[in-house]
């Protein structure tokens, strides 16, 4: 059965997420602030630090705005930061954050790999946060949401209870993988800090602009149950200039008696419950 409401009959839910990525040894994030890439053969140092800053100081900083709103994001985790930072990733999910498995880095996609290869990784990644955490990850999103054709058959091999690769609805669904199924939750990309902000150069206010404009589109035109994503990376708007929008979107979305506030795998036990 679809869903048809969220919880208290409310309008819109809205998902708090947090991109905390990171890339294995000799990579680095392939969009930055500095723009154009360098000649082939130049280490970029400055993109390899500037994609640290996740887990030095911004995913901390996300947590702590969380936390004094008391709201429970999904944080998707590389599983290369169960090596880099691990005790973050038990401090997350000690303080009720949801862990989803976000590849082992960014740099490894799912359709540059065979079915055995693809398979390790899957695996890799979820043990790997699975020990740094103390809580096995339910759900998963590949890196830059690009799975490939056999990357939701393996999922549900390894356990997976939902994935985010879907971009084509407004709302979860269930759908069938190989033996299995998966809660399929679509990720929406209006509200999330890379491609308003940084990829088009808009300022971080932006971001507020959009979300304030979809909740209120949503709530006077939608019925059905719309879900809207608010996605920032710990390496971008996990600084001061970008952190305190997040910080205005939680206090807006609290504060609306019309949206509810879930993560995702709370979103696919009430697909699976409807």
């Amino acid at each position: 059965m679809a869903l048809t409401s969220w919880p208290g009959d409310r309008r819109v839910a809205v998902v708090f997420t947090i991109a905390y990525e990171s890339w294995s040894d000799g990579n680095v994030p392939a969009l930055g602030p500095m723009g154009n890439p360098l000649p082939p053969g130049i280490p970029d140092l400055q993109a390899a630090s500037w994609g640290r800053y996740g887990h030095t100081s911004g995913i901390q900083r996300l947590q702590r705005i969380l936390d004094r709103r008391g709201v429970k994001a999904t944080v998707m985790a590389s599983g290369v930061l169960a090596e880099q930072a691990p005790q973050t990733l038990r401090d997350l999910a000690e303080a009720g954050h949801d862990i989803c498995a976000h590849s082992y880095s960014q740099n490894i996609l799912p359709g540059a790999l065979g079915d055995e290869e693809e398979a390790a990784e899957i695996a890799r990644c979820r043990d790997l946060l699975t020990t740094a955490s103390g809580v096995a990850p339910r759900g998963w999103m590949s890196p830059r949401g690009t799975p490939s054709a056999r990357t939701g058959r393996l999922l549900v091999e390894h356990g997976f209870d939902w994935h985010g690769d879907c971009f084509d609805s407004d709302a979860p669904y269930l759908e069938r993988h190989g033996e299995g199924d998966l809660v399929a939750i679509p990720f929406n990309m209006e509200v999330n800090d890379l491609p308003v902000c940084l990829k088009n150069g808009n300022p971080p206010r932006t971001l507020l602009d959009v979300y304030r404009d979809t909740v209120a589109w949503a709530l006077e035109h939608e019925e059905g149950p719309m879900q809207i994503d608010v996605t920032v990376h710990a390496h971008y708007f996990g600084r001061p200039a970008g952190a305190w929008v997040y910080d205005a979107i939680l206090a807006e979305a609290v504060a609306n008696p019309d949206v509810w506030i879930g993560t995702r795998s709370q979103i696919a036990d009430l697909v699976r419950g409807a």
